[in-house]
C-alpha cells in the first residue's frame, strides 16, 4: 500500500509517497498553503490519484514533547484532512526532520544554491521514512 507523508509549513506543505510495499519514501511535491480546507482537499486529491491508502502527517512537537502553537496548527489541519479523506489520516512525530535534511544535504556537499531550494518535499519523505522505518522495526519485534 502507498502511504503519502506531509511536512505541513506556513508557506508550504511538503508532500512524499511510499513505494507500493511501504519500504521507501520519496519527495513528490511541495504545495503552496492557500486555506486549511483548500489544502486539506488538495492532499486528499493527491492521496486518491496515486492510490494511497494512509495519509502520514508530520506534527511539530516542542522539544519538551508538548503541542506548540505549530504543533497545535498542524492538527487543526489534520483535523481538516480527516474530515474530507476516507483513507485513514494519522499524525508522526516529525521533530527536527527539517534540520535532519540540511545536515544530510551538507553531508552530500550539496551546493549551497541546492540547499536553499525548498526543502519540504525531502523533510516530508524525511517524516515518512521514519514512519515507516518504525514500523518495519515494530513488525520484525513481533514476528521474532
Amino acid at each position: 500500500m502507498k502511504i503519502l507523508g506531509i511536512d505541513h509549513g506556513n508557506v508550504r506543505i511538503g508532500i512524499a509517497i511510499s513505494d507500493e510495499s511501504g519500504s521507501f519514501a520519496r519527495p513528490l511535491t511541495i504545495l503552496t498553503h492557500v486555506s486549511r480546507v483548500h489544502d486539506a482537499e488538495k492532499v486528499c486529491k493527491l492521496s486518491e490519484d496515486h492510490g494511497c491508502g494512509m495519509i502520514v502527517v508530520g506534527i511539530p512537537y516542542d522539544s519538551d514533547g508538548g503541542e506548540g502553537p505549530r504543533a497545535r496548527s498542524v492538527l487543526r489541519f489534520v483535523a481538516q484532512l480527516k474530515s474530507v479523506c476516507r483513507v485513514p489520516v494519522i499524525t508522526w512525530d516529525e521533530s527536527f526532520s527539517t534540520k535532519d535534511v540540511i545536515t544530510t544535504s551538507l553531508k552530500m556537499k550539496k551546493s549551497r544554491s541546492s540547499r536553499q531550494q525548498a526543502l519540504d518535499d525531502k523533510a516530508a519523505a524525511m517524516i515518512l521514512q521514519s514512519y515507516l522505518d518504525h514500523h518495519a522495526q515494530y513488525s520484525e519485534d513481533q514476528s521474532a
